[in-house]
């Protein structure tokens, strides 16, 4: 029985046997499985629609950029604007500390008197 596997797995046991491998050969005619005019005309329609997608998203985004952008111009405008009226308020507080803290303006002096 030893001697019958080694003979298959060192290939004596069908050396004399060469039986000849079928060439397939084609049973369906090649035209009828290509897509054909319409199988192309979807495929275009599919590449067109998906570059319509892809235009139509990086519009969306660069306006989605552009919007950020502007809001981030507007908050710094906003900060800077209300630092300057801080500043101002605060040299306002200092004159008034200087001029006596008075609000009121003193009326001027009548000569008549």
């Amino acid at each position: 029985m030893m001697a019958f596997f080694g003979a298959v797995l060192t290939g004596t046991a069908f050396a004399g046997a060469d039986t000849p491998m079928p060439t397939p050969s084609m049973t369906v005619d090649p035209n009828s499985v290509t897509p054909g005019p319409a199988g192309f005309a979807v495929i275009v329609i599919i590449v067109i629609a998906v570059a319509l997608l892809i235009w139509d998203m990086n519009r969306r985004v660069r306006r989605v950029r552009y919007r950020d952008e502007v809001r981030e111009e507007l908050d710094a405008e906003e900060s800077a604007r209300a630092d300057a009226l801080e500043a101002d308020a605060a040299d306002a507080a200092d004159a008034d500390a200087v001029d006596g803290g008075s609000d009121e303006e003193t009326p001027p002096a009548d000569p008549s008197r």
